[in-house]
């Protein structure tokens, strides 16, 4: 592992409502009443609902937008126009960055770019907003949090449940100690694939107003494929399930549904791992399963993953096909973007309670974005800072590693790696030439 200081538990965390003492604004000084000048890289299906959000929170004012691919940039100007927004639209993500005048940035490109442009975001003096997963790679979230904290820096991640009503109603129920002692959490998300999948598309040349190259950045220089790619109409980026880019469902799904564990039990992160999964259906050319069960054992209690999407059935009577469920000796609780149910045990004597079609509760992206604003200008952590969404991505991203190296894995907080020598140094990210990660 590169010779740089690990991330002690919860230590960071402390005092993380401190506020400075002065603006750290790229180059201004703002006052209160100031609007926060966001550039957006990256305007695909997340980009696109990130500057949405921001337009509807009075203190962001989104002034630059930039994507390689062509429609997709020119969407994003059009949508800001429909808003009254007038934006400056570029192709290379660091002339937004070297923009002196925009003080943050939004990061929606394929998570493969995430950790770089934070990383560089920060060292420009940007404060910045990035989507999850927070990174491909254990090492490189390790180096988003040492730059978040080097160049003081407001880092808020895209795990948008925290901000959420319920999630929060979740935790506090958590923290209350109402439903005794856990000792089993469970998350589940489920689907229906057709066994054709995404298809098997050979490969192609790029169309003429996509960068392939740089889409490709870090990553292996390959030929450019339709599904490596993956912009679709109707779908989210197949990108997503292609291990040079992402994690699969495990990376996608998993980290909103292991991060509200997190959020519930301070942040700490599981003592081993160990999963497997298979693609054991679907016929097409993309590489994550398309069936996958991974469990952690955490210091006070067991948690399971469940990807099933070859089987829409829902669980414990909820109509969403997702969720996570916390275990106790009194009562349990399951909690998902539709609402949270507290149902005790046979034996208990409180009675169950639900929150559910509570329009506030539900509301998660405006208000993160909100969030996201205040803090930039109280210059105090956010709800998603940084390091808490390296914590649910690195926990999901061993897992894939358990599954892919066929091992149980042993988690070494102090060292920020594994036990397990054979599997170190694919935690650690071999960017392609000539993209570096410092910090």
């Amino acid at each position: 592992m590169p010779d740089t200081p690990s991330i002690p538990r919860r230590s960071i965390l402390t005092g993380a409502t401190a506020a400075f003492t002065t603006s750290l604004f790229t180059g201004r000084v703002r006052g209160a009443n100031d609007r926060v000048a966001v550039g957006f890289i990256g305007l695909g299906a997340m980009g696109s609902g990130n500057l949405s959000y921001a337009m509807q929170v009075p203190e962001a004012q989104p002034v630059a937008v930039c994507d390689i691919y062509g429609p997709h940039l020119e969407r994003a100007v059009s949508a800001a126009a429909k808003k009254g927004v007038q934006v400056k639209a570029v192709t290379d993500f660091r002339d937004i960055i070297a923009d002196k005048s925009i003080d943050a940035i939004c990061v929606s490109t394929p998570d493969h770019w995430h950790a770089y442009m934070t990383v560089e975001g920060c060292k420009a003096g940007k404060d910045v907003y990035v989507e999850k997963p927070a990174c491909t790679y254990i090492n490189e979230g390790r180096k988003m949090v040492q730059a978040a904290r080097k160049y003081d820096r407001v880092v808020q991640a895209g795990t948008m449940q925290r901000s959420g009503g319920y999630f929060q109603k979740a935790a506090e129920l958590v923290k209350s100690g109402i439903l005794g002692e856990i000792t089993f959490c469970h998350a589940y998300q489920t689907g229906l694939t057709k066994e054709a999948g995404f298809g098997d598309p050979g490969d192609t040349t790029p169309p003429a107003d996509l960068n392939w190259d740089m889409w490709l950045g870090p990553a292996p220089k390959v030929p450019f494929n339709p599904n490596r790619w993956g912009v679709k109409t109707t779908t989210f980026p197949t990108f997503r399930y292609f291990w040079d880019y992402a994690g699969g469902a495990m990376t996608d799904w998993g980290v909103h549904l292991i991060d509200p564990l997190h959020q519930c039990f301070d942040e700490v992160m599981p003592l081993s791992v160990s999963a497997m999964g298979e693609k054991f259906y679907v016929k097409d050319n993309v590489q994550t399963p398309d069936t996958m069960l991974a469990t952690f054992r955490y210091p006070k209690f067991l948690s399971s993953y469940e990807s099933r999407t070859c089987n829409p059935l829902p669980m414990f009577g909820t109509t969403q096909g997702a969720a996570t469920t916390i275990h106790g000796t009194e009562a349990s609780l399951m909690v998902n973007r539709s609402g949270c149910w507290l149902i005790p045990n046979n034996k208990s004597k409180m009675e169950p309670q639900t929150w559910e079609k509570d329009k506030e509760m539900s509301q998660m992206n405006v208000p993160h974005w909100r969030n996201f604003m205040e803090c930039i200008k109280s210059r105090k952590r956010p709800t998603s800072d940084i390091e808490t969404c390296v914590r649910s991505s690195a926990t999901c991203i061993l897992a894939n590693l358990s599954m892919r190296h066929k091992t149980w894995l042993d988690w070494d907080e102090k060292a920020w790696t594994v036990k397990q020598d054979a599997v170190k140094p694919a935690l650690v990210e071999n960017y392609r030439d000539p993209w570096k990660l410092v910090v």
